[in-house]
């Protein structure tokens, strides 16, 4: 993918002096007093900003916080405690700033935050007015704000439309490479574990895969529905059984490529969807009407590692069980820790992802960790995401 990158441009000295607009993803959990309970997002963003500032830069951040209706701020909408931590972890002053869109004055060597932009009205439609009014403010813009590539709004596509130069920050930078080494240029075989509730939410990523993958390992509810085109009983276990043919589908187009989708030989058990519900193994054949299914078993996950260690390249999206609760968590557990040991180059993304990852400490033993959400799903899709999209073609001239 031809973007143009922060980096290059400090290097080739293009950044002194200048007015550097960041759009960064610092949209983190706040409590009920307004405190951060966990900063990921705003260290994150921590790459790009001080390499703005040390190029001699006159640096503006803004982000999105929550989901404000726009032109009507409230307190709980503001990016107060965002300019604290950012504050705190730069070691120098965050003066946060309000109705910022019609002109700021930042200096070079100065850093500004800009209010939560969601409050500016045309953001969310990408106003043509507001995005020109947003480029006016900048020499540079840069987008570093994976979270959002997904979305065509005013500071995340239009601004790079009308910005003099648009180009992409290094944790956007790194989000590019990390998806195109892991589907684009892989080495194989290439293995993918896309695992959630349903198949309706992630059938297009399923279809996209089996064009491309070696193996694909389906995990959750969406293991059950597969079962179930498979022709075994799932018991009262969460399924979609209007979805059995896109199923046989995808399973029949992996096998034309002289590939598979693994199907569970065994699972894990329970009467009842409760943390302290029985937990028993059971033969994938073997599940009575009044059971449902919360985890593969120790076979299949012992199987499945296996194959894992073999790889040449691991995508990851969802846990294989309801890991939230002990008794249901070895199979996520089992294949969290066969990626961990795994040589293969390994690309994690999607939320449950990151907290099983984080639940079994193996964030060191991961390749690359996706900060998007969505926009990582739209990737494994084959879409083109639009905040890349401009930014190609703003690189293209």
């Amino acid at each position: 993918m031809n973007v143009l990158r922060f980096a290059d441009l400090v290097a080739a000295g293009r950044v002194r002096g200048r007015r550097v607009f960041i759009r960064a993803d610092l949209n983190v959990p706040l409590d009920a007093g307004g405190h951060i309970t966990e900063d990921t997002r705003i260290r994150a963003s921590l790459p790009c900003i001080r390499m703005a500032l040390d190029a001699g830069a006159a640096v503006m951040v803004t982000s999105h916080l929550g989901r404000p209706t726009e032109g009507e701020f409230k307190p709980a909408d503001s990016l107060a405690p965002v300019a604290a931590r950012l504050a705190e972890l730069l070691g120098c002053p965050v003066p946060l700033v309000a109705d910022w869109v019609d002109g700021v004055q930042v200096e070079p060597g100065q850093l500004l935050l800009l209010e939560n932009c969601r409050l500016n009205k045309g953001e969310k439609k990408n106003s043509e007015a507001l995005a020109r009014k947003m480029a006016a403010l900048t020499d540079i813009f840069v987008h570093d704000a994976f979270g959002t590539a997904h979305r065509a709004e005013a500071s995340t596509y239009g601004i790079a439309e009308f910005a003099p130069v648009a180009c992409a920050g290094p944790l956007l930078s790194a989000e590019i490479d990390a998806i195109t080494q892991a589907l684009a240029h892989p080495r194989r075989p290439l293995v993918a574990i896309v695992a959630g509730s349903k198949v309706s939410t992630k059938l297009a990523i399923l279809q996209s895969l089996a064009a491309k993958v070696d193996g694909l390992v389906v995990g959750g509810g969406i293991a059950n529905t597969f079962m179930l085109a498979a022709g075994l009983s799932i018991g009262k276990s969460l399924a979609e059984p209007a979805l059995l043919d896109d199923a046989r589908a995808v399973m029949a187009a992996m096998k034309a490529r002289g590939a598979e989708v693994p199907i569970p030989v065994d699972v894990v058990v329970a009467t009842e969807f409760k943390a302290d519900a029985r937990a028993t193994v059971k033969a994938a054949s073997a599940v009575a009407a009044d059971e449902m299914i919360l985890d593969i078993g120790p076979q299949t996950a012992t199987l499945l590692a296996e194959r894992l260690k073999a790889a040449g390249t691991i995508v990851w999206n969802g846990p294989v069980g309801v890991f939230e609760f002990d008794a249901f968590a070895h199979g996520t557990e089992t294949i969290a820790r066969a990626i961990a040991a795994s040589s293969a180059f390994s690309i994690a993304g999607g939320g449950d992802t990151l907290a099983a990852i984080a639940k079994y400490g193996i964030e060191k033993d991961i390749g690359y960790i996706s900060t998007g959400g969505g926009a990582f799903l739209e990737m494994l899709e084959g879409k083109t995401l639009p905040a890349l999209e401009i930014l190609e073609r703003r690189a293209a001239g």
